[in-house]
This record gives C-alpha cells, structure tokens and sequence, in this order.
C-alpha cells in the first residue's frame, strides 16, 4: 500500500521534434516546439516535487528512448507507461492503475500548463475528502487542464472528442447523467497556440514556470504573427 494516500498523475512524452506542440509549427521550428515542451514539462516536475503528501507517478508515452530520457529528467517520480487508445482511454488506465495501488484520490495533469496554481492540485484532492466525485479544473478552450476522482467513472473517459472545445461540456453532461458530484475549480488554459503563448500570466515571476519564461524571451514573440493572420495568411 502507498505511504500517501494521493497521488498526482503526470501525463507527458519525450519531447521529439515533430511529435510535441505541432499546432505552433510554423511560425515555431519543430526544434522550437520541442524545446518549449521540454521546458514546461521541467517546471511542471520542478514544481510539483514539494507537494506533501502526494506521490508524483509520470505516466509516458511509450515510445523509443521514454523511459530512459524520464528517468533522468524526473527523480521522484514512479514512471509508468501509457495505455493504449485514445486520451480517455489513456486517463482511465492511470486512474485504474493507482486505484489499483492503493491510493485514495488521484488528479491528473499534462504538460501543457507550466504555471498552473498547485493550491488547485491540494484543494482538488481536499474536495474529494469533503465528498466530491470528481472535480475538475476547465480550461478556457472548453476542455480542462485537471481531473481528480476518489474512484474510476469510466463514463467521463469514452465517447468524448479529445481536443475539441466540446470537452468540458460533454465530461459534465456524462457527469450528470452518472449523478455524480461534480466540482469545478476556478479556470486556467493550456498553451496550445502561439496567441497562449502571449499571455500575460506567463511574465509573472511568481508562478514559478522559469524555464518556460527564459525560452519565450528568448522567441522575440512580439515579432510572431497571430493565429488569426497565419491563418488568413494560408488561406490567401
């Protein structure tokens, strides 16, 4: 049985040019992606290490190199490899894997939110404690940067189209349908695009994301076009 009863899930890949952060190429290089990636991924496991108790499982893509690349960039961590299928099938198999294990409460998170409050870890898991089913942490393109559940609920994991604007919607009306109780905290976003990666909150000193801030200055973003011109710029 875990020493801790909660766990963080840490969803990631190797950070391969071509095969992390594609959305942003152009006007990024696949190396530019790859190397923002990385460095959020290094804040993320930097940030997270002081959590008490919870025990920080990485769950990676289980590709050529993984497991040796992780277990040199994430000391702490319990590494496991993804499940096959879709994210949702991916989710579940983590939740059912720590379930499994003992732990009580679980939240997973991915990479994509470098500067993501870690109250919102505690007070998601301290939810669970008070009663809660699920909660959820939404991000403001309609999907959601933290799950955390006290049980696996297979319903908020199949039939929904990952990576669409649909997502939170369609997790809380699986939601209701199951009577759960449903949480959410306040939202937050993911850097997917290049007009994310403009956000002011990535410039606060305080959150704690520096490798991340050190690698946007270094991008001259004022000079990088919008998404809406690259892709009016496409169209033309």
């Amino acid at each position: 049985m875990p020493v801790n009863p909660c766990a963080l899930l840490i969803f990631a890949r190797r950070p391969i040019p071509g095969r992390v952060k594609t959305r942003l190429s152009p006007p990024l290089s696949p190396e530019e992606a790859a190397e923002l990636y990385r460095c959020m991924l290094l804040d993320i496991l930097d940030r997270t290490s002081p959590l008490p108790g919870i025990d920080r499982l990485l769950f990676y893509v289980d590709e050529e190199g993984a497991e040796a690349y992780f277990r040199g960039v994430a000391p702490g961590c319990r590494l496991v490899p993804q499940a096959e299928g879709d994210l949702g099938a991916r989710m579940a198999g983590a939740f059912r894997h720590v379930f499994a294990a003992g732990y009580g409460r679980a939240a997973v998170i991915g990479s994509d939110s470098p500067d993501l409050p870690l109250l919102f870890v505690t007070e998601a898991l301290e939810r669970l404690a008070a009663g809660a089913d699920a909660v959820y942490v939404p991000s403001d393109d309609g999907g959601y940067c933290l799950l955390a559940l006290r049980e696996l609920h297979g319903v908020l994991f199949g039939g929904i189209a990952w990576s669409t604007a649909e997502v939170m919607g369609a997790s809380l009306a699986r939601g209701e349908e199951a009577a759960l109780r449903v949480e959410l905290l306040p939202e937050w976003y993911d850097l997917d695009t290049i007009a994310d990666l403009h956000r002011p909150e990535l410039t606060d000193a305080g959150n704690g994301a520096e490798r991340t801030r050190r690698f946007l200055r270094r991008l001259s973003l004022p000079a990088l076009e919008s998404d809406e011109a690259l892709s009016s710029r496409a169209g033309s």
